[in-house]
């Protein structure tokens, strides 16, 4: 008989999507984006350090200042984020 190997389910990590305007480019694809529609309250108007997704570093998309994005936040560290996707216009 053959061994079946079995893989771990993983179940996708909780995050935080809102949506902001770039305020500041940095060095190493880090942005400053400060929050408008958020589903926490604690978020709106606030400031996040955020960083370049892997496919969006991997399709070379240009982020400049202005730009409104979707960014996700964990719920561990609300001052970091992740920018996910550039919205059109």
């Amino acid at each position: 008989m053959r061994e079946v190997e079995i893989y771990p389910v993983f179940m996708e990590k909780e995050v935080i999507e809102v949506i902001g305007k770039v305020v500041e480019n940095l060095p190493n694809t880090l942005f400053r984006v400060e929050v408008g529609e958020s589903p926490v309250d604690e978020l709106k108007g606030r400031t996040l350090l955020c960083h370049l997704s892997g496919k969006m570093r991997m399709h070379y998309i240009k982020i400049l200042p202005g730009d409104k994005v979707k960014v996700q936040i964990t719920p561990y560290d609300l001052a970091k984020g992740r920018i996910v996707y550039r919205e059109k216009g």
